[in-house]
């Protein structure tokens, strides 16, 4: 994180996380604090997991898509082709050793498409300038929950495959607040996935998680689990955010 970053927003980060929760790892589940108030939690335990904060990328375009699925190019209509992933974040509040769910925060999705390119940006490799798939926001419900479809994700040179989100509250107490991290996958997964078209066009991946420079800040906590379905695959993740 920059310093331009971090004089422009208000973060609740893995340091933050340590702080509010006293653990030695932004891992560590809130069933590990035992709190009287804690009957007044509106949210399941299960859901309360500190997830460590990483790096934003080169790739973020705030382009403000509100929409479920992000597969499409609204410049064209086009669908991006891939394996089908549903993905549902559940997104709750870690306050003084409670967890509530987090409504109306903005979610935002990001992630290459099946060939490791990125829509709206000008790149060495290639320019998508004025293309938007893969790319778009939701809102939390009352429970917290944010609805994706999207596609299983290719892989580009250095990196591993791996989704980026970012999480921007409504205000709270006159401030907003916003995280920014990584999702990845079993690399077993990906090797299944990436058998098929149009993944197998592009050849075998260089770097798998172990190898990734970024993966290995935590990226084990930032693990999806896909189950199969009769479209390809869904994941669920679920994130507490501690902020003041």
């Amino acid at each position: 994180m920059t310093e331009y970053d971090e004089s422009r927003r208000s973060l609740f980060s893995r340091r933050e996380a340590l702080v509010l929760l006293g653990a030695a790892s932004a891992g560590w589940l809130i069933t590990g604090i035992r709190s009287q108030a804690h009957a007044a939690s509106n949210t399941p335990r299960s859901l309360c997991l500190v997830r460590p904060e990483q790096t934003e990328g080169p790739y973020f375009v705030d382009e403000r898509l509100h929409r479920i699925d992000i597969r499409s190019d609204p410049s064209n209509g086009t669908i991006s082709p891939g394996t089908q992933l549903a993905l549902t974040f559940h997104i709750s509040r870690v306050h003084a050793g409670e967890c509530h769910f987090l409504p109306d925060a903005q979610v935002d999705v990001w992630h290459c498409d099946a060939m490791g390119v990125y829509s709206d940006v000008r790149d060495p490799g290639f320019s998508t300038v004025g293309q938007k798939f893969l790319r778009g926001y939701q809102m939390t419900d009352a429970h917290g929950a944010a609805r994706f479809l999207t596609i299983y994700p290719g892989w580009y040179p250095i990196r591993t495959v791996h989704i980026h989100f970012k999480v921007r509250t409504a205000p709270i107490a006159g401030k907003r607040y916003e995280f920014t991290s990584q999702l990845y996958v079993p690399d077993e997964l990906t090797d299944r996935v990436h058998t098929a078209l149009p993944y197998s066009s592009k050849g075998r991946r260089r770097v798998r998680n172990h190898q990734d420079f970024i993966y290995r800040e935590g990226g084990i906590q930032l693990m999806l689990e896909p189950s199969e379905t009769d479209g390809g695959y869904a994941a669920t993740f679920a994130i507490g955010l501690g902020f003041p």
